[in-house]
């Protein structure tokens, strides 16, 4: 990416996150939290990865749903907040981020590996 869609994703990223926290609080019913943003060069479109808090598959994928059905609203606040700093409010498409589950599952995984590597004792 370059230096202007890293700028760009940055401050996607905070925008939404604080329009998704303060704006649509009432109308999202799941902890969500934005991880990142990824913008296309030509600033087009914008792929929001979201957290859920929860291990439960199916919450996750309600608040996706959730996201997805007010995506018209959300770009329409963000259109507000950012008109002075871009020409056009990028396509908004959300995503969930399951990065924190597949690290801690790793690191549950790793964990047994080196549980079973442990030397055993000897009677010398």
């Amino acid at each position: 990416m370059s230096i202007r869609t890293e700028r760009v994703a940055s401050m996607l990223q905070r925008e939404i996150a604080e329009i998704l926290r303060h704006d649509f609080a009432s109308q999202i019913e799941h902890m969500i939290t934005v991880t990142g943003v990824r913008v296309t060069n030509d600033l087009g479109k914008a792929y929001i990865y979201v957290s859920v808090l929860g291990d439960d598959d199916t919450v996750k994928q309600t608040a996706i749903d959730e996201l997805k059905s007010l995506t018209v609203q959300v770009r329409k606040t963000l259109a507000g907040k950012i008109r002075h700093q871009l020409k056009g409010v990028p396509e908004l498409r959300f995503f969930l981020d399951d990065s924190f589950s597949e690290a801690a599952r790793l690191e549950e995984l790793f964990g047994q590996i080196h549980a079973g590597d442990k030397p055993a004792a000897t009677d010398a």
